[in-house]
């Protein structure tokens, strides 16, 4: 049976949206604010030469720094004042996310409601300038010494670009929460997603260039292309498949009419860690070889190391990808989703699953099935994740038609026309309740 809510989601078109005046200012918002994004990662770092930078970029590209420049939407290539983007934000959230995990305080500031939120969101700012600062003068170091690339090498260009850089992420952290809090959600994400997109027309140019020149064959090409177009059809399966429990609620007696009982679903998704997990573990390796991969060949042997063992391809970089990958499947599905939270409340609003006891029983039943989707899940992520990088590494592909660009896009996308269709429905249900109230006047 198609429910009242579905039938009116199923209704909603652009006519809709033209109504919607709110809906059209948060949208009008959301792309100022990515459009001032986009400017930033074409304003060049202060005291930097680009050509001898584009000499230096194009030499590592194929590495771990290709891939930073991929989530930096451009801005390592262009060595821009957003070049570190909002990566040592996320960083600081997962340190911030394992720390409650451990921490006593944390612990209890995160069951705190708003108010505890808002504090751990306080640290997490603070973290971010940390790790900001941290990798900006890693990056001013590596810089200086990469021949020719700094016009005035000294502590006033490692302090203005310490301070540049991490203005930038900053500002960037901003302006992802001023997208959340008055755009169409999903700031960070979205900022990740335009700084992908804003550079796939390059990637895919770039690919025909290599195949025009005879690097890559015709047939290569064509797979690549056959295969990302079956990714995102894997992507878009994964992402809406579901796991529903059924809930059902006794017969209950108001005043003197007696309702019969009723059955909803509880819908589990396959995978409820979104896209969080591949872009937490690719924020993790791209922390520690921040430094190592600036002074490779230049400073102590073990970051040559470093470097040379988390470079794509490598089967240590694919072994810690994979793993990071299922690890932050299981925590952050263990964050966002609470089974114990969600059988007390099935409780108090009188619904059970048939066959379990409500209360702990329905608790471990729940988190008994969350576990084992989630392990489809992880999976999942690390195929999609994977395979793409192997291709990548060995074909010379570029990283814009990787697992986790192309997870990004598509998980991101999903989400926001999700968001746009939540605020359009709440407009029409509005508009129906104005007319019902019109009409109860004239009678």
């Amino acid at each position: 049976m198609v429910s009242a809510a579905e039938q009116l989601a199923s209704n909603l078109n652009f006519s809709a949206l033209a109504k919607a005046e709110e809906l059209k200012k948060r949208i009008w918002f959301t792309l100022g604010a990515l459009l001032v994004y986009r400017l930033g990662t074409y304003i060049p770092l202060p005291g930097i030469d680009p050509t001898a930078w584009q000499q230096v970029f194009n030499t590592q590209a194929g590495g771990i720094l290709g891939m930073f420049n991929m989530f930096s939407g451009g801005g390592i290539n262009r060595m821009a004042i957003f070049a570190l983007n909002i990566m040592p934000y996320i960083s600081a959230s997962i340190i911030i996310q394992l720390m409650t995990t451990v921490s006593p305080t944390l612990e209890a500031l995160k069951k705190e409601g708003e108010a505890g939120r808002k504090i751990m969101n306080q640290y997490t700012r603070y973290l971010t300038v940390v790790l900001a600062a941290f990798q900006a003068y890693g990056i001013g170091i590596g810089l200086q010494g990469s021949g020719g690339v700094v016009s005035n090498p000294g502590y006033f260009f490692l302090i203005s670009t310490t301070i540049t850089l991490t203005g930038g992420t900053m500002f960037l952290m901003w302006l992802g929460e001023q997208i959340t809090a008055r755009g169409i959600g999903n700031g960070i994400s979205l900022i990740i997603l335009a700084g992908i997109v804003a550079e796939l027309p390059s990637a895919i140019a770039g690919t025909l260039e290599l195949g025009r020149q005879g690097a890559l064959s015709t047939g290569l090409i064509l797979i690549i292309l056959v295969m990302a177009v079956a990714v995102i059809a894997f992507i878009v399966f994964m992402e809406r498949a579901q796991r529903r429990l059924l809930i059902q609620y006794p017969k209950r007696q108001v005043g003197n009419r007696m309702f019969e009982g009723q059955s909803s679903h509880l819908p589990l998704k396959l995978n409820t860690s979104g896209v969080i997990p591949p872009i937490f573990a690719s924020s993790l390796l791209l922390l520690p070889t921040t430094v190592a991969n600036f002074n490779a060949g230049q400073g102590p042997n073990w970051l040559t190391t470093v470097t040379t063992l988390l470079g794509h391809g490598q089967p240590l970089f694919l072994i810690l990808y994979i793993a990071l990958i299922v690890f932050f499947a299981f925590f952050y599905t263990a964050i966002v989703f609470n089974p114990n939270e969600t059988a007390e409340n099935l409780k108090k609003h009188g619904g059970f699953i048939p066959g379990i006891r409500p209360g702990e029983r329905t608790a471990e039943y729940i988190d008994y099935v969350l576990s084992r989707i989630t392990v489809v899940g992880a999976v999942y992520l690390a195929i999609v994740c994977l395979i793409p990088e192997i291709l990548i590494s060995y074909a010379a592909v570029p990283f814009y038609f990787g697992g986790t660009s192309l997870l990004i896009v598509v998980s991101v996308t999903m989400d926001t026309v999700a968001q746009v269709q939540g605020y359009l429905l709440a407009h029409q249900y509005e508009g129906l309740i104005k007319r019902s109230k019109l009409r109860g006047r004239n009678r």
